[in-house]
């Protein structure tokens, strides 16, 4: 059997460095302070379409509201994938502490990913788990263990 050769994979991904769109403009810097990402004589970005906020509203918008609903209902939800180490510290560190807390787990690395961006685009934390406490997204493993250490946490 052959190898494949150049172009049986479909089209030449672009140079790195290069990108397709250009980057939006940043607000106006003081003058010792150059702006850098934005070139001169390059057009402005598009504007955002209506259509694509409509499609990021909806979603998966079971899963959210399932997560939503859960934030609302309960003091604690921690919000997980199956064999991620960082999530089984932050529910280690809630049981040790003695903090009830309801779990939601979306897939593993390899399942689910979808509904996990759909999670991810609805509370703006990139990463999991994500912590919720009286409502209020405190972040990850990190922000609750500085929580422990501050003496923050409650049961």
């Amino acid at each position: 059997m052959q190898s494949p050769g150049p172009g049986q994979f479909g089209p030449k991904a672009p140079a790195r460095g290069r990108h397709l769109l250009p980057s939006p403009p940043r607000p106006a810097r003081s003058p010792e302070r150059p702006q850098f990402g934005w070139r001169e004589g390059l057009p402005p970005p598009p504007p955002p379409l209506p259509e694509a906020d409509a499609v990021v509203a909806n979603f998966h918008r079971g899963i959210v509201d399932e997560v939503a609903a859960a934030v609302a209902r309960d003091p604690v939800v921690v919000v997980g994938m199956a064999q991620n180490p960082v999530v089984k510290s932050a529910r280690k560190l809630l049981d040790e502490e003695g903090v009830k807390f309801t779990y939601l787990e979306y897939g593993s690395y390899v399942s689910k990913w979808k509904e996990r961006l759909a999670i991810k685009l609805w509370a703006g934390f990139p990463t999991f788990p994500m912590v919720f406490i009286d409502g209020v997204l405190i972040g990850g493993n990190r922000e609750l263990v500085k929580l422990k250490a501050d003496g923050k946490l409650k049961k």
